[in-house]
């Protein structure tokens, strides 16, 4: 996956996780592109461990993979920014 695909996949994970999970973050844009980046990481690592698959690109496996990810990621944030 290449570096604006991922960008823009961090985008969209990242507004998902927070549609998922509203609520006041500090941040912005920016915190939620890195948090959808990384949760796209997370979530492609815990995919290839459990078999189902890596983020690959835009596809449902690998969004809902990304977003998983993200929400994780999202969670740990609050609890430390909290």
């Amino acid at each position: 996956m290449g570096f604006i695909t991922s960008i823009i996949l961090g985008l969209l994970v990242g507004a998902l996780a927070k549609w998922i999970m509203p609520g006041k973050d500090p941040g912005g844009l920016f915190v939620t592109m890195v948090l959808g980046i990384a949760g796209a990481m997370i979530g492609g690592f815990i995919g290839t461990q459990l078999g189902v698959g890596g983020v690959t690109g835009f596809n449902f496996i690998s969004i809902g993979l990304a977003t998983f990810g993200a929400i994780i990621l999202l969670v740990i944030f609050r609890l430390l920014t909290r």
